[in-house]
């Protein structure tokens, strides 16, 4: 597919003759040809589909084995034009086996790896293998993991031939499987979870071996846990692109009924809702729940009390938890002996959800921090990209304390921070975990929005759901306090962008060098200029939502974002894309000159004058000025008998032939061209041209800040299409009035471009203000510097000696 290629790559225009570059150049020969699928405004076209999957699962939670044993039933639709001969199944937890792909292509050191830190050596520093990679490495290397298939069946329950190709399956089909028909299989599978932590993973396990409960306890979170339909679409058929750790997946909608088995005494946080609640809460849990749909504030379903009391007990019984999803992209749930549980209601004005349930589940170590503002932090997402997008179409949206630092899945979020305890038995927690929390929570549920509803490909383009919801978590985090450093202004992408392992954000998820600021961070930051800068919030917010709700439950690609958002705000946006999402150009506009220009008269006696004063202005010649210091006479100043005619006049003395000239300029201009110059003349306007470097490559709109002599200030801004023939160099000529005299101008005074470079935004230059520290020289601390014959003296110390030194 072109459309996630570098430009240069699909060009279909070469630029042989000169340096020119047309930054203006359209799209349309990097973009797919619109067709009955996906037309020329963005919009699905009047032939698009796409399939449905439904599941039925059975699954038990093995606690002390740490491992999953299920069975499920899966109905495929094909809603396409084309006969299947096959399907592809996408087996993630494979990804985890020593022989994957994965694992066999991660580098040591070097840049771009996910999980456990290496370094690789230099001629001066060992090689580094930090012990969280030790850790993962012998986990692996003591756990069978990845999927063990025990049965694949069509419904009348003839085995299916299959070929497991890395974290994929194909399964071949006993029929071909025509357009607007449907067909059954039955997959048996099992594995062991992974241990979140010694692995760096999605999900798995999370262990707490301090817990009163011989044995410890454990927090379960399960994603990516079944094998599921891989997506087939109409821009590339089958999305079987092996996971090896990165790009997520897109995936069809459907729905799911899925029994939960699990020790009694856990509590499961699950996608969709709730079957069975008699069998598996208490008539008090009931009652707390139902009052906490109408409450105004958080109401504990499960109390810090009771989970901390439960935590310390274990129970051989198990209860099954019956969930059901509609129309929903994935399935994933947690469970936990350890959870307390508080929850909310939010009503909207929505006649398919009019009311949702926003529910936290964490333990003891999620502390004050959890209670106060996980489920907060659900509500105010809601609200907020509710107003962007479209209104929450689920009944619940969770939050889940485990070992996963932050990620989502339909109408359940798994999400890291902790409080610390203290010796005074408190649990506090620092500013940057309360804004981790906050932040995190607004990020993984917005992700409910996109992709799990705008259905767009992460494994593709990561940066169609993760940046779309960083610009939208962006602006809800600013909503809830400003104060709060959310790392989202433009001014935090200026690194990224100029440091030279910068990609295009275009580039597909798995080659990315730094995925954050890549797919995270630099969209977001261009959405929100383009927002605030370039189309201003009435066109931007009606092209956005016009997008949200044109691809609910439906498959966009990059594609159908650019043409709404050009089609819905009626502006031509390619310059942007291109700069933006395929180049790595960056942002450094520099202004490097301002001439203060005065009209002539083209009379003699007025513009000879000037030209005059202009001299006289000019610094005095040294040599001169310290001859007139010594007492030095001029020789025309000693003889009076060689004086001339020069002598009393220059050659800035007006002549009649100079005004016999001027004159006839004005007699030989129309009546209209000189009232336009006697007027020019009399208002005697201020003329500044100023000159403009792009120095980064990325053409963006002009703004200044016009100071004048008076202290009064101006924004002027000039549109990116100032550009659009000489993208390197330009001249802007700003007109002021007479009394408007300019003594300083900056460009992008309120840092709002992303400019890299603002130190030459300023004219005049200013001196920088930076900073100096005084420090004292350390000893060295190689080996030949030390006094080991001193050191050999020192006592072996206990391991009590030690634990001592630790409290101290």
């Amino acid at each position: 597919m072109l459309m996630h290629l570098p430009v240069a790559a699909s060009s279909a225009i070469q630029q042989t003759k000169g340096d020119f570059q047309d930054k203006f150049r359209q799209l349309d020969e990097t973009l797919p040809t619109p067709n009955v699928y996906r037309n020329a405004a963005g919009e699905p076209g009047h032939q698009y589909w796409q399939q449905q999957v439904d599941y039925v699962i059975k699954v038990k939670l093995d606690e002390d084995k740490r491992r999953l044993q299920a069975s499920e039933s899966i109905t495929y639709h094909n809603n396409s034009p084309d006969t299947l001969r096959y399907l592809w199944i996408q087996l993630d937890q494979n990804k985890y086996r020593d022989d994957s792909l994965s694992a066999l292509t991660t580098t040591f050191g070097g840049i771009g790896n996910r999980g456990p830190a290496t370094q690789a050596a230099s001629a001066d520093a060992p090689a580094k293998l930090s012990l969280d990679a030790l850790r993962r490495q012998q986990f692996v290397d003591d756990t069978e993991l990845g999927y063990a298939i025990n049965n694949v069946a069509a419904a009348n329950g003839k085995s299916l031939k299959y070929v497991v190709q890395g974290t994929l399956m194909r399964v071949d089909l006993a029929q071909p499987l025509k357009p607007g028909t449907s067909t059954k299989l039955d997959i048996d599978f099992a594995f062991n979870i992974v241990e979140e932590d010694a692995i760096s993973a999605r999900a798995g396990y999370e262990h707490f071996a301090d817990d009163a409960r011989e044995g410890g306890n454990d927090i379960f979170l399960l994603a990516q846990w079944f094998p599921r339909l891989a997506a087939y679409t109409d821009y590339e058929a089958w999305t079987n692109k092996e996971f090896i750790g990165r790009g997520e997946f897109t995936l069809e909608f459907g729905n799911y009924d899925v029994s939960i088995t699990v020790p009694a005494d856990h509590i499961v946080s699950s996608t969709g809702t709730l079957q069975n609640p008699s069998n598996v809460l208490t008539s008090t849990q009931r009652k707390r729940l139902e009052e906490a749909k109408d409450a105004d504030r958080i109401v504990f379903i499960v109390t810090p009390e009771e989970a901390l009391e439960n935590e310390k007990q274990g129970t051989t019984k198990t209860k099954t938890w019956r969930f059901k999803a509609d129309n929903v992209r994935d399935f994933a749930w947690a469970s936990s002996r350890k959870f307390m549980w508080d929850a909310k209601g939010i009503k909207q004005d929505s006649e398919q959800t009019p009311h949702v349930m926003a529910m936290s589940f964490y333990p003891k170590e999620g502390g004050d921090l959890w209670k106060k503002y996980s489920t907060e932090s659900i509500v105010h997402t809601l609200e907020v990209y509710n107003r962007f997008t479209f209104n929450y179409p689920y009944p619940v949206a969770q939050s889940v304390n485990g070992p996963v630092g932050g990620m989502e899945y339909p109408m359940i979020t798994f999400n890291g921070p902790r409080t610390e305890l203290q010796d005074d038995g408190s649990r506090t927690y620092s500013l940057a975990e309360k804004r981790f929390l906050i932040g995190v929570v607004i990020h993984e549920i917005g992700h409910n929005y996109f992709p799990m509803v705008v259905n767009s490909d992460e494994r593709q383009w990561t940066w169609m759901d993760e940046g779309l919801n960083s610009f939208l978590d962006g602006i809800a985090g600013r909503e809830w306090d400003p104060n709060i450093p959310w790392g989202v202004e433009p001014r935090d992408i200026t690194g990224y962008m100029k440091s030279s392992s910068q990609v295009p954000i275009m580039t597909q998820s798995d080659s990315v060098l730094h995925l954050g600021p890549n797919a995270y961070t630099k969209p977001a930051a261009a959405l929100n200029i383009l927002r605030e800068t370039i189309l201003g919030r009435e066109l931007f917010d009606f092209a956005f939502k016009e997008y949200a709700r044109r691809w609910m439950f439906k498959r966009p690609t990059p594609a159908d974002f650019f043409r709404t958002m050009e089609e819905a705000s009626g502006v031509d946006l390619d310059w942007f894309w291109r700069g933006w999402f395929y180049s790595t150009d960056h942002v450094d506009i520099s202004l490097d000159r301002v001439y203060k220009l005065r009209l002539d008269t083209q009379d003699p006696d007025i513009d000879l004058t000037r030209q005059r004063e202009a001299e006289q202005e000019k610094p005095l010649s040294l040599t001169v000025e310290r001859n007139q210091q010594e007492g030095r006479k001029l020789w025309i100043e000693r003889f009076d008998d060689i004086k001339d005619f020069y002598d009393d006049n220059d050659q800035y003395t007006p002549t009649n032939k100079d005004r016999n000239k001027y004159q006839s300029f004005l007699k030989k201009l129309e009546p209209w061209e000189r009232k336009a110059f006697e007027r020019a003349v009399r208002e005697d306007k201020n003329y500044y041209v100023m000159d403009f470097t792009n120095k980064g490559g990325l053409v963006m709109p002009i703004i200044l800040e016009l100071e004048f002599a008076d202290g009064t200030k101006q924004i002027t801004r000039i549109p990116a299409e100032i550009w659009r023939r000489t993208p390197k160099q330009v001249s802007k000529l700003i007109v002021t009035e007479k009394d408007q005299e300019l003594v300083s101008v900056t460009v992008d005074p309120r840092w709002e471009t992303a400019d890299v470079d603002v130190e030459n935004n300023a004219y005049p230059r200013r001196i920088i203000p930076s900073r100096i520290e005084a420090y004292k020289s350390k000893k060295s601390t190689s080996r030949v510097s030390m006094d080991l014959m001193q050191d050999s003296k020192t006592t072996l110390k206990s391991a009590e000696d030690m634990e001592d030194d630790d409290n101290e």
